[in-house]
């Protein structure tokens, strides 16, 4: 397929140390503006308002693992987000624009983004430039982050150079930030898309009001199980506001409940058989592994709050009414007992408007997820795929699956073979599939290390096989 984006053929080798690279262009920097966000239900580009004025990066020693002579610059914008870039020396021009995980909770902190470049290393010993940001608050705010990633890649247009191709990176939480920056600034119809391909890894791609439901399935379940979260003795709340607004618990505090409760933290030989127990039941209920069962719960937590105290106005987006648990030793007494929630069709439209993608994405999409993954169920893929159908753009993705049983990295060859297939698709119509990919990764193996798992037949189960359906409003 011909993408309305493309001007011109062209192919550029990614490992500029393969082959002769140009230095960083000499043309003057450009200025762009903002666009307006969009919200889930719109579909078309809207005019863009005039953006405020960016100061210039500074420079900054780079971290450890970085390759020598490798610029490295980092500034905040003018919404308080920090961000740090990285150009290798030799430059051929292509941008990798990233988007976080997460996401964090509290101010920004540039030590993340040092943070992101260093674990993403591979992308600037791969030739490519790296730009990063904290985003400019923390809290579960898709569409903010979505701003505050084009923030950047305009920041560095207008103070550092043009890219001749700019990939735009998310991954797990900020792949869905990458989703919805890609509607919202490469979508359909859009005569000149910011962003030439998409890269989605381990991506949280399902939207708020689908890719949380077992994490308020953990709640009620731990609940059931536990009794001290909340204790007894403590003010009793419905468990889908997460924590009451100036509630003071600690994630410390938390941890001992989950101690006493689980053993979570001893070895598996120092529980007791009560403690054995209930860690089973949430891996065959929750149907997430234990070491993920404290992460789940703390995100369920304070995250939970910061989605209803700050994004949905007090209302519930969460449900699990006619939710059917199994696994236990006696699922009669479990869906008896477990608390009931109905979520409020208000509360999950606001949070819906901010964290569901629409799939109106013009520009090619790769995405790769591990099909172990302990962090975000490799099933929300099929989600975005359906997604993405209905919004008939699913000729722009090829979705891709690795033998791993990790979130946050995979390997080092998985991903500038995965950006070598996208700027191949992006500027010569190549679009790459499963098999050609995973054919393709052992030959980067040589320069960046073992790592290629790559499944080509795999395809991720449906999402209400993974978890419980329940009626939604």
């Amino acid at each position: 397929m011909r993408h309305a984006f493309v001007r011109y053929a062209l192919w550029l080798t990614p490992l500029c140390w393969l082959a002769a690279c140009q230095s960083l262009p000499a043309q003057p920097p450009q200025t762009d503006v903002l666009a307006v966000p969009q919200t889930a239900q719109q579909a078309a580009p809207q005019a863009a308002p005039q953006a405020a004025p960016q100061a210039a990066p500074r420079a900054m020693a780079c971290p450890e693992g970085l390759p020598g002579a490798t610029r490295c610059l980092s500034g905040a914008d003018s919404e308080g987000a920090k961000y740090v870039i990285a150009v290798p020396a030799g430059w051929g021009g292509v941008l990798v624009l990233h988007a976080h995980g997460g996401p964090e909770l509290g101010a920004p902190k540039l030590e993340r983004a040092v943070e992101d470049l260093k674990r993403w290393s591979v992308i600037v010993k791969a030739g490519y430039a790296w730009a990063g940001t904290t985003f400019r608050q923390g809290g579960v705010a898709v569409r903010a982050a979505a701003e505050d990633t084009e923030r950047l890649r305009r920041i560095f247009v207008q103070h550092v150079a043009q890219p001749k191709h700019t990939v735009l990176h998310g991954q797990s939480w900020g792949a869905g930030v990458a989703a919805i920056a890609a509607e919202m600034y490469a979508g359909t119809g859009q005569p000149k898309p910011a962003y030439d391909a998409v890269l989605l890894s381990s991506g949280l791609l399902a939207g708020g009001t689908r890719a949380y439901d077992f994490r308020l399935d953990l709640r009620v379940v731990y609940q059931w199980l536990c009794k001290n979260h909340p204790k007894p003795d403590e003010a009793q709340y419905p468990l889908w506001m997460g924590l009451p607004a100036g509630a003071r618990l600690s994630r410390r505090e938390l941890a001992v409940r989950t101690e006493e409760c689980l053993g979570l933290g001893l070895p598996a030989a120092e529980r007791s058989a009560e403690q054995q127990v209930r860690v089973r039941t949430i891996e065959q209920v929750v149907r997430i592994p234990e070491r993920s069962i404290q992460a789940h719960l703390n995100w369920a937590t304070w995250h939970f709050q910061d989605i209803v105290q700050r994004r949905t106005g007090g209302l519930n987006p969460f449900g699990n009414t006619a939710a059917v648990y199994t696994g236990s030793s006696n699922d009669a007494a479990l869906n008896a007992g477990v608390l009931r929630y109905r979520a409020d069709p208000e509360g999950v439209r606001r949070f819906g408007a901010d964290s569901d993608p629409n799939g109106r994405i013009g520009v090619p999409v790769l995405s790769v997820h591990g099909i172990n993954d302990p962090t975000v169920f490799v099933e929300v893929d099929s989600v975005f795929l359906a997604t993405m159908e209905k919004a008939g753009t699913a000729d722009h993705l090829v979705q891709t699956f690795t033998d791993d049983n990790e979130h946050s990295y995979l390997s080092d060859p998985v991903y500038p073979t995965l950006v070598e297939a996208l700027l191949q698709w992006a500027g010569q119509g190549v679009k790459p599939t499963p098999a050609g990919i995973a054919a393709r990764c052992p030959q980067f193996e040589a320069a960046f290390g073992p790592g290629c798992r790559f499944v080509p037949s795999y395809r991720p189960a449906a999402l209400d096989q993974r978890t419980a359906a329940r009626e939604r409003p």
